[in-house]
This record gives C-alpha cells, sequence and structure tokens, in this order.
C-alpha cells in the first residue's frame, strides 16, 4: 500500500498530547497514571486508521486500550477519530513495534492485537512479518504469563505461517477460525480493512494464541 506523504502530520500530533503519547519510554511502568486507573492494558499493533481500537474502547469501558502505528500519514487518522469521540479509554503510540520493550515492563499489557497486519509475502521479509519469533518474544516480554495475542487477517499464507511461527515457538492455540464471518464467535468489531474484503468475499481468519 503506498502511504500519501503528510508533511504536517509531525505537528498536528504534537498539538493533541491527550491522544497520542509523546516519548512514551517515559510512561514505562506507569500507564495506570496515563488512564487514572489500574483497568487492564490491552494494545493493537498496527492500528491504522483507528476504528477497531475505538469500537474496541466504545465497547469494553473497563480496558485501557493503546493504538500502536509507526506511520505518521496514518495514525492522523486515528487521532481525528479520537478527537471527535473523545473517549478516555483510549490512547495512540507513534512508535515502531520492535521497540515495545521499552515502553512496557513485563506484565504491563494484558492483550495484544494484530489485525490484517502486512503479509511481507517475499521470504526474505520473513522477519519483518509481526507473528516472526523475534515479534513474539517482544510480545512475550511485556505481557503476563500465558498472556494472549489475538489474530486477524485476510490473507491464508499470513494466517498459516502465523499458525506455524506460534506453534514452533510454544505457543498454545485457544480459538481458531478459518472463515470469521460464517462461524458462532459472538463480538467480532471489524476494522476498515476487515470490512472492505469480507465484502469482497475474501474469507476472514482468526485465531487466539497464548503463551505457556
Amino acid at each position: 500500500m503506498r502511504l500519501r506523504n503528510k508533511p504536517w502530520a509531525e505537528e498536528r500530533l504534537n498539538e493533541f498530547p491527550q491522544y497520542v503519547i509523546r516519548e512514551p519510554e517515559q510512561r514505562k511502568g506507569k500507564w495506570n497514571e496515563v488512564f487514572g486507573n489500574n483497568n487492564p492494558l490491552y494494545i493493537e499493533v498496527g492500528t491504522g486508521k483507528g476504528r477497531f481500537i475505538t469500537e474496541m474502547a466504545k465497547a469494553h469501558p473497563n480496558v485501557n486500550f493503546l493504538g500502536i502505528e509507526l506511520h505518521k500519514s496514518v495514525i492522523i487518522s486515528a487521532m481525528d477519530l479520537l478527537i471527535e469521540v473523545d473517549l478516555p479509554n483510549v490512547k495512540l503510540l507513534n512508535v515502531n513495534a520492535n521497540d515495545l520493550r521499552n515502553f512496557f515492563n513485563k506484565g504491563e499489557v494484558s492483550r495484544v492485537y494484530l489485525n490484517f497486519s502486512d503479509p511481507w509475502p517475499k521470504t526474505r521479509h520473513e522477519k519483518r512479518r509481526l507473528t516472526y519469533k523475534t515479534f513474539l518474544s517482544t510480545y512475550e516480554d511485556i505481557l503476563p504469563d500465558k498472556g494472549e495475542i489475538h489474530f486477524k487477517t485476510d490473507n491464508q499464507g499470513l494466517f498459516e505461517y502465523s499458525l506455524i511461527s506460534m506453534s514452533q515457538y510454544g505457543m498454545q492455540f485457544k480459538f481458531i477460525s478459518l472463515d470469521l464471518h460464517n462461524s458462532e464467535y459472538e463480538g467480532n468489531i471489524m476494522t476498515e480493512y476487515e470490512e472492505k474484503f469480507s465484502q469482497k468475499g475474501n474469507r476472514i481468519y482468526r485465531m487466539e494464541a497464548s503463551f505457556t
């Protein structure tokens, strides 16, 4: 996907520190202070335009949510959505997922969501996939024991790769669906991509996996 350059994005992000947390490394171990409570903290790695994380925050007011997005040109849209809805239990981070250990202590994050991540289909790009073993190690370091990853994609190849990667890492699967929208799963909240792909007839794959 080609991203449109928005040279003004950095300045605008700085105008709304109540929504986009700047210098998050200074919040490590103190996220309960950021949200003003001790509720569980769920993060979405690759939050895109923010629909999923915002709707999740609406549906679960007793959970705190952080949407993590690398690209400023994308997270701007998520921030604009937050400005519109003004929910107290959701914030955004404009950071690289490689650096999550710098922002969270062990067990400070209660759950990780990965939704419609870039599949990086070429073999030489395997290490960039968000379910590659180095990323799994990072998630394990910030989640509690038996912490969970919830993963959705329309890309069969990435889903199969992720099942293998997580299995080889020693994770256990609590839920697997090869056709989410035609399953009995309840409470699904769609992302922008999910709505677009499912309307085209694409099958949606979903899993819940936990560290042992």
